[in-house]
């Protein structure tokens, strides 16, 4: 019998993923009498373990009929660990140990700030829009979701937001506290979406082009934000300068000759019509990411990435970082970290990003030669859960499991999202008492009175979590004024521009000024106090400060003690107890 912790610091010190060549110690209770254990450390490498390290444990004290042992060791080598423990014929079980690289650093300016995520052409539009074979939509109308005579989804309808429209807004966006701007693929493409890029050189003429992408870049950093482009690398359009299936540009594409330059960028099981392409979507052929020409089109001197940053772009979202070669990923960070280190790279992952299997592969994202953050999914799963369903486990877990494995440098810049232009509304998630099932009926669906003020109430709790979870949070563009919509494209209406939700603006107006004043929400500790079904409390901490988060989704008021006299934020009065009154927050600091 034997007591051991793994999210606890007295049990292993340092927490979290562990920098190589730096001391662990571990700690272990076992119960008195028993053999000596051993420290048992093996790496993984995709599905195999081999043994790395068995070093005996030396006996510190006893304690209560238990033997106190303890060891300290360092791990030169960066990867997937498990740790357990051995008490002669016994084995504990096994827990995961994350070994980034010694160099992996992540960008200072990115912690405690904000990003902002804007699909371009539902943003803002500054002048009216006209393009023939498309349809052009009158701003706020439903996103057009039929299929065509053909069963396709076309996604060819436009609303005619644009990069000048963005830059228009500036002085709005920065108002919530933003210091990045995420877009959608701004890219030449045929889709309104465009992640089906065309020409990875141009601009979609919609939205605008290179001058003016440098003028939003230069005109953003006078109000401290920084841009970052979606790169969308796995696939390409079939439409686009490079496959060229409908002849559209002067080009020799790979769907029109064997001799073409990009012909090799694809894979043909049969030339012409039979090749591989992303989830069976035959206008997104995949792109062969082990061609040395395509990576050098990329990553090169002279490639796509170096020319847009070389005009202000300050970082990428990797588009479906599962489906990239890790070779390919190292590739790119080091392309986009070449000219300048503080250049920011989120991978889109939706599951725990430390062990994560994609394609019978480990992936290494956070090893340190490849992310510097994620998409943080997995937050979503547990604040969504805890607020339907008034169970805050999921959460708990979830944040136990990133505390103590992720690095720190990442923890302090994941993306933590509520909601994405590949998600329901998060005020929709919230409010609603239940889903409608078609997509005719999501597109009529409408949150009533009674389901908004129960959306809105919880909205308040769910943003606050996300802004003061390790983490920077990422608000995609209207939730801060009550968007609604289920599933694409519902989610991705246009900013309800003059029609905005006042009462949740004010939150997140309050919210972005408890991020510019609470420092400690950049890199500051956080430890759980409270994790019980309905009540959730926890603390972010440093040297200088303190900022408590209290949550009681229970349907009575609840009084809280502490040793310490804490105030309510934005109060002088200092107490050791409060009242925390049903379905509602507190936020304290020292």
């Amino acid at each position: 019998m034997y007591i051991f912790d793994p999210k606890s610091d007295f049990h292993r010190h340092p927490q979290g993923g562990i920098r190589s060549m730096s001391t662990i110690t571990f700690r272990i209770f076992s119960k008195r009498n028993r053999p000596i254990p051993e420290l048992l450390i093996e790496k993984r490498e995709d599905y195999n373990k081999h043994l790395y390290k068995q070093v005996k444990m030396q006996w510190i004290s006893l304690q209560k009929n238990y033997d106190l042992y303890q060891v300290q060791l360092l791990i030169e080598e960066y990867g997937h660990y498990y740790y357990s423990f051995i008490f002669g014929e016994e084995k504990s079980e096994s827990y995961e140990l994350l070994i980034y690289h010694e160099n992996y650093s992540t960008p200072d300016w990115v912690k405690g700030g904000t990003i902002y995520h804007i699909f371009v052409d539902r943003f803002y539009r500054t002048k009216p829009l006209s393009k023939e074979g498309v349809l052009i939509r009158n701003w706020g109308e439903t996103p057009h979701y039929l299929p065509n005579e053909k069963g396709e989804i076309l996604n060819n309808d436009f609303f005619g937001g644009n990069l000048e429209g963005i830059k228009e807004k500036l002085p709005y966006i920065a108002s919530l506290g933003v210091n990045i701007i995420y877009l959608s693929p701004i890219f030449e493409a045929y889709s309104n979406h465009k992640y089906d890029t065309g020409d990875y050189h141009k601009i979609d003429p919609m939205f605008g082009n290179e001058e003016i992408l440098k003028e939003l870049c230069e005109e953003a950093k006078k109000y401290g934000i920084y841009i970052i482009l979606d790169g969308v690398f796995s696939h390409t359009g079939d439409n686009s300068i490079y496959f060229n299936k409908y002849g559209s540009y002067d080009s020799l594409g790979a769907y029109q000759s064997k001799d073409s330059p990009y012909y090799e960028w694809y894979t043909f099981n049969e030339w012409r019509d039979d090749y591989v392409c992303w989830w069976g979507i035959k206008t997104l052929p995949e792109v062969n990411e082990n061609n040395e020409s395509y990576v050098e089109f990329i990553t090169g001197e002279k490639g796509v990435i170096q020319h847009w940053q070389k005009i202000g772009v300050m970082g990428w979202r990797l588009d479906v970082a599962d489906e990239l070669l890790d070779e390919f990923i190292k590739k790119l960070r080091s392309s986009i970290k070449k000219e300048n280190k503080d250049t920011f790279i989120i991978g889109e992952v939706w599951e725990d990003a430390s062990n994560k299997y994609a394609y019978g592969k480990l992936k290494g994202y956070l090893l340190g030669k490849q992310l510097d953050s994620v998409t943080n999914y997995p937050l979503r799963n547990g604040i969504i859960e805890y607020l339907k369903n008034k169970d805050c486990t999921l959460l708990y877990d979830t944040m136990s499991k990133i505390m103590e494995t992720y690095p720190p440098p990442t923890v302090n810049c994941l993306m933590n999202i509520l909601g994405t232009h590949d998600t329901e509304r998060i005020l929709t998630v919230l409010g609603s008492k239940s889903q409608p099932i078609s997509k005719s009926e999501m597109a009529e669906s409408r949150l009533t009175e009674e389901e908004i003020k129960e959306g809105i109430k919880l909205l308040k709790i769910a943003t606050l979590l996300q802004f003061t979870l390790p983490g920077i949070p990422c608000i995609y563009y209207g939730d801060e004024v009550g968007l609604e919509g289920w599933i694409d494209p519902f989610n991705r209406r246009c900013y309800p521009w003059g029609r905005e939700n006042k009462e949740i603006l004010k939150h997140y107006l309050y919210l972005a000024k408890l991020r510019k004043e609470m420092k400690v929400l950049a890199e500051g500790k956080y430890r759980c106090l409270i994790h019980d079904k309905e009540i959730f409390v926890f603390e972010r901490y440093n040297d200088k400060e303190k900022l408590i988060v209290a949550v009681n989704l229970l349907p009575r008021t609840i009084t809280l003690k502490f040793k310490e006299k804490l105030k309510e934020w934005e109060s002088n009065q200092k107490k050791n107890e409060f009242k925390l009154e049903k379905e509602s927050y507190l936020v304290l600091s020292s």
